[in-house]
């Protein structure tokens, strides 16, 4: 009996690399798994980064198609054969570029042009042996029309405006809202440390001023719109393709359709016998169907059954504490706002409870992160949405207020540092991300791992677990789901708040939120104290950087070493404002 064929496929970009799993029976195929990573163009990534995202990766497929962006010439291809190979040294194996996997995905064997657009943008043909392109040339020289190329003119133009009429547009207020900056000049630090892909993110901002009216925002996509099918026009005639099939390919037309409408126009106009479709399946699926091709086994790639989409087990889901109704917040449009204050500041009670109801837990966690800490490794926190931005701000607060490295109280967050201040479409919904994340972020034996999970189920936080847990480390879970199905293999610490339904059902920014910010707390600053940097009850390492911590920590020399405030004051600034050094001075 012949063993099933299990094909994975990797198509790899400078924005992210995506990824499925295809069961590959030859009277049925369907999806296994499937998700997103970080990118992994060929040359802009090491090939130490390109080993640990392998590394998370199916370790089972019997065929693995690898095709990355970059990967253009034979010396390239090698390379990446080496790779790959290390990865899945019995799987039979494709390799090649990001081209390769967009026309199989657009055409599987048959002839077209696939005009892609994502962070950047390119135009490829295929028409028999011949293969024409134009477009692709990096963000510096070329690439128009894609994220990039739009983002950037935005910004300039942006710029223009307030040279000009020292005004604020629009489309200003929105680059500023997107990444939380509070100044037009704090935009040109921000554009000099970006990179290619950050300043693509700020596309969606010149669609959504387009859409709204500002008319050179308007001209800009224009403009995009037309250079692509300018150069579609240009790899068809060079094809001889009168009647090409082309289809676009790439975030810019699946996510703004009114792009796709204005290719469509233009490319009518200079190309009236060619048709248009966009083609919404992951470029990843191309790269199956090359592995798949390599040993005769063929298959369509639309239309395939099976999710990935959503790895939970949803009735377990469903049944989590954190996921009930609150009978006590029935109807809250209908209740004054006096009775609203007041069935807030009742519920807020239960946290109290549930955290002393945690007591043994908290205990063991302190424990072991003080241990680690004491030992020199590192606390990690890992989570998503209200809980990953919790574990970020608990870690940002230990340098100034503990005078720690950075390094020690770190903060990992799904969907990267976008997700701080707004939500990421699916960024939690993957333990291979998680996974990858911790790799990433060089987790190793001696440091703890805290996942943060109110219902205690995000694929993302189990997933950094796992993997934590294979480097060594030890692990902790946080959650607000006591009556969760516990894992085969418990971790270090496991503590469930019971702190009951929320007000808005499944709003676990709310309770939830406020007692895991208490454990947090917690867990810090308790460990903190076990590595000297509390002396009495006084922040002794505490850096200062403003009047009111220089008003701070002239008020605790003056209290511990008897002085007055003139006094203190000037000893502290002998000490260059180290509270420590002036106290053991």
């Amino acid at each position: 009996m012949k063993s099933p064929k299990r094909i994975l496929g990797i198509e790899g970009g400078g924005t992210k690399t995506e990824w499925v799993l295809l069961s590959g029976e030859a009277d049925e195929q369907k999806i296994l798994s499937q998700g997103q990573l970080s990118g992994s163009n060929l040359r802009l990534t090491s090939d130490d980064a390109l080993a640990r995202l392998f590394a998370v990766l199916p370790a089972d497929a019997t065929h693995v198609g690898v095709f990355l962006a970059g990967c253009a010439t034979d010396e390239d291809r090698t390379r990446l054969r080496g790779l790959v190979e290390k990865a899945w040294p019995h799987a039979v194996l494709a390799i090649g570029s990001d081209r390769d996997s967009g026309l199989a995905v657009a055409f599987g064997a048959e002839d077209g042009i696939a005009v892609i657009a994502g962070t950047g943008a390119a135009v490829h043909g295929r028409r028999g042996e011949r293969v024409e392109k134009a477009g692709g040339w990096g963000q510096l020289l070329g690439d128009r029309g894609g994220g990039y190329d739009l983002a950037m003119q935005g910004l300039r133009l942006v710029l223009t405006h307030y040279d000009l009429n020292q005004t604020i547009t629009p489309l200003a207020e929105e680059i500023l809202r997107s990444l939380a900056l509070n100044r037009l000049q704090d935009l040109v630090g921000w554009a000099m440390q970006a990179d290619k892909m950050s300043v693509a993110r700020l596309a969606p901002a010149i669609f959504h001023a387009a859409k709204h009216g500002e008319p050179e925002m308007l001209a800009t996509v224009q403009a995009g719109a037309g250079v692509l099918a300018e150069f579609t026009r240009a790899v068809a005639q060079r094809l001889e393709f009168r009647g090409a099939p082309v289809r676009l390919i790439g975030g810019l037309f699946t996510h703004h359709q009114e792009y796709a409408a204005l290719f469509r126009y233009r490319l009518s106009v200079l190309l009236p016998d060619a048709t248009v479709s966009v083609c919404a399946e992951s470029g990843a699926l191309g790269a199956a169907w090359l592995a798949g091709r390599v040993s005769g086994f063929g298959f369509q790639v639309s239309g395939l059954a099976g999710a990935g989409d959503f790895p939970q087990d949803q009735a377990a889901l469903a049944a989590a504490a954190t996921e009930q109704a609150n009978p006590r917040s029935v109807n809250l449009e209908e209740r004054t706002t006096a009775e609203l204050v007041d069935l807030f500041t009742t519920e807020e009670e239960g946290v109290a409870r549930a955290l002393a109801a945690c007591r043994t837990e908290l205990i063991a966690a302190v424990d072991v992160v003080s241990a680690a800490l004491r030992a020199g490794g590192r606390l990690f926190y890992v989570g998503a949405g209200t809980s990953g931005r919790l574990g970020v701000l608990d870690a940002s607060e230990i340098p100034p207020t503990f005078g720690a490295p950075p390094e020690l109280v770190q903060g990992i967050m799904a969907g990267g540092a976008e997700a701080l201040h707004r939500g990421i479409e699916g960024a939690e919904d993957q333990p291979v991300a998680g996974a990858h994340a911790v790799l990433e972020r060089g987790v190793r034996a001696g440091d703890v791992l805290c996942g943060i999970a109110a219902s205690g189920r995000t694929p993302f936080v189990l997933g950094a677990l796992a993997r934590a847990r294979e480097t060594g480390a030890r692990t902790l879970l946080l959650t607000c789901n006591p009556a969760r199905a516990r894992a085969a293999q418990p971790w270090d610490a496991e503590i469930d708040l019971p702190v009951g339904p929320e007000i808005i059902t499944g709003s676990t920014r709310l309770k939830a939120g406020t007692a895991t910010k208490v454990v947090l707390n917690l867990l810090s600053t308790c460990a903190m104290i076990r590595l000297g940097r509390v002396r009495g009850n006084a922040m002794v390492d505490l850096h200062i950087s403003n009047a009111k911590l220089r008003d701070r920590g002239v008020r605790l020399v003056s209290a511990a070493l008897s002085l007055d405030y003139a006094e203190a004051q000037a000893r502290l600034e002998r000490a260059g404002w180290n509270v420590r050094a002036c106290l053991d001075a």
